[in-house]
């Protein structure tokens, strides 16, 4: 199994960002020495009440100061942007990284940012599906004509084209089944989300196999799996260090209305106890093991995306759960 840092860089305001971010940088430089196969960045816009440096920057800058590592842009709100700008970032990102991007893709929940870029979570999917195979083709293609919704391509070129032929894998990143489905017919794999319940993980997969099936596709080689994580020497100790920070993240989750796009048994008003139950790993280091394996065994899993660090949460404690994790977890998983 391969494993990969979510790096959401999003810290509480009156923080100096220039050290946030440098120390967003040095955890990728860390993933790297300790052997983590790819960083992950979120995007939001307006996202109060949290600071938050965007993903391309931020990946571009993790491309030269951590070459081995993949970069996942998880995931791009295809909704708010033009094909063209999306697929010259990203193919500039995958020459940037020496053929290493992984396109993550997603819609987006949030009203504030869709009324921000001038458009509407209404004509959401039918944007999300534009502009994708926008991109798709402007990769693929030498000239492109297309006349989408919200766009009109008259014989656009990509001035880069990715160093992956004939493009990066792409992970769709999605919360209902209606989005899973998207997923099985325009993606190589579904980025399966770290909020839902893993009951809610069971069903829905089952929803995805049959896309699948009905797209005459095979299951994807590499599916890949964001969590939440915190490994410590017992349960008690992880969920007495993590729990201040995951608290406020998911408040302000809620507050965003991120739980209403998704199933409502999978909703955020809860305490924690409550919260982690079937959706987090915590636990000490064979706890999270064992957690781990029953994702592989139950899923299929084969790339887990972790996330360690949360707004609040001193740099230093997220590096010794790195380190802690790839000395003592993923070797057990990857021996078992």
């Amino acid at each position: 199994m391969k494993f990969g840092l979510i790096i959401r860089g999003q810290y509480p305001a009156g923080d100096d960002m220039r050290l946030r971010h440098q120390e967003d940088l040095d955890t990728a430089k860390r993933a790297e020495e300790l052997g983590y196969d790819l960083v992950a960045k979120g995007s939001h816009y307006s996202s109060h009440p949290f600071q938050y440096i965007q993903q391309i920057p931020y990946l571009a800058q993790v491309a030269m100061c951590a070459p081995k590592l993949r970069l996942c842009p998880g995931v791009v709100l295809l909704p708010l942007h033009s094909p063209l700008h999306v697929a010259e970032e990203l193919a500039s990102l995958d020459v940037m990284s020496n053929g290493k991007l992984i396109f993550g893709a997603g819609i987006g929940y949030r009203e504030i940012e869709f009324n921000a870029f001038g458009t509407t979570l209404k004509s959401a999917g039918r944007r999300f599906e534009e502009c994708l195979t926008g991109v798709k083709r402007l990769w693929s293609e030498d000239f492109v004509s297309m006349d989408a919704s919200y766009f009109k391509f008259d014989g656009v070129n990509c001035t880069t084209k990715p160093v992956q032929k004939p493009m990066p894998p792409i992970w769709i990143g999605a919360n209902i089944d209606v989005g899973i489905r998207r997923a099985a017919r325009m993606a190589d794999a579904w980025f399966i989300n770290p909020h839902n319940k893993l009951d809610t993980t069971a069903q829905q997969m089952e929803v995805y196999k049959r896309a699948l099936d009905v797209a005459g596709k095979p299951f994807p080689s590499e599916l890949p799996m964001a969590r939440e994580v915190f490994v410590a020497r017992s349960r008690d100790e992880a969920v007495r260090l993590a729990a201040p920070y995951l608290e406020t993240k998911y408040r302000a989750y809620r507050a965003w209305g991120q739980d209403k796009v998704m199933p409502a048994s999978d909703h955020f008003d809860l305490n924690f106890e409550e919260l982690m139950q079937d959706r987090f790993l915590f636990g000490s280091p064979a706890a999270v093991t064992e957690q781990i394996l029953d994702l592989n065994k139950r899923f299929g899993v084969t790339t887990l995306v972790l996330g360690i660090h949360w707004a609040g949460m001193p740099a230093t404690l997220a590096l010794e759960e790195m380190q802690l994790l790839s000395e003592e977890v993923f070797p057990a998983v990857n021996h078992a």
